[in-house]
């Protein structure tokens, strides 16, 4: 495997599906491997050498595992600058980007497990996300600053969401407020959605 061997383990219906996307919108070439997850490939040894949770998304480059999803996106669009989908480290807006997407992983993942789980509330001041009106409401506060989380300005960040908003609001777990299907819709015309949809598409019916 070369050093610039980029390989994705890959399903559709995993939150891999935001990883090509961005992948798409990088311009860079990789590589899929599919893991079926209904006949329970990602819990096969081999796989689990890779990635001992099992769990899609997960990333090659060369030697180098990458896990977790925000992990995966801030090291995509760090280690490939030319798209311009990361502000590099003396951006002012490095720390607002850097901001939501561990506020992704943090807070929004959390309270909609928690939910979605129903779960008792806990104590907001033990909770990693307060509470879920709070985090919803200072999400979709920040989506009404502007097209993008970072202003006019699109980032892997967007990707990230995107995916998430449009997944999470059609499975009715997030509501559709015009701040949010606005976003959605903005981000979504982006033309690596539509390439990866197309890919996405033409493995599933391979």
């Amino acid at each position: 495997m070369s050093e610039s061997t980029l390989i994705l383990f890959h399903n559709p219906q995993s939150r891999s599906a935001g990883v090509r996307v961005l992948l798409e919108a990088l311009e860079v070439p990789y590589e899929v491997r599919h893991v079926d997850l209904k006949a329970g490939e990602q819990r096969r040894p081999e796989f689990l050498a890779i990635n001992p949770l099992g769990k899609l998304p997960t990333l090659l480059h060369g030697d180098a595992v990458v896990t977790e999803q925000v992990a995966i996106h801030i090291y995509l669009a760090d280690r490939f600058p030319a798209a311009g989908l990361a502000p590099a480290t003396d951006d002012p807006l490095r720390g607002p980007y850097l901001r939501w997407m561990a506020f992704y992983g943090a807070c929004f993942e959390p309270a909609l497990v928690d939910r979605a789980m129903k779960r008792d509330a806990l104590d907001s001041s033990t909770s990693p996300y307060g509470d879920f009106d709070t985090m919803l409401r200072t999400l979709v506060d920040q989506l009404g600053r502007g097209d993008y989380l970072l202003g006019d300005r699109m980032s892997a960040a967007d990707v990230l969401w995107g995916v998430a908003l449009r997944w999470t609001t059609g499975f009715e777990m997030v509501p559709r407020l015009p701040a949010i299907t606005g976003y959605i819709d903005r981000v979504c015309q982006h033309p690596a959605f539509g390439r990866a949809a197309a890919l996405d598409a033409a493995m599933s019916s391979g």
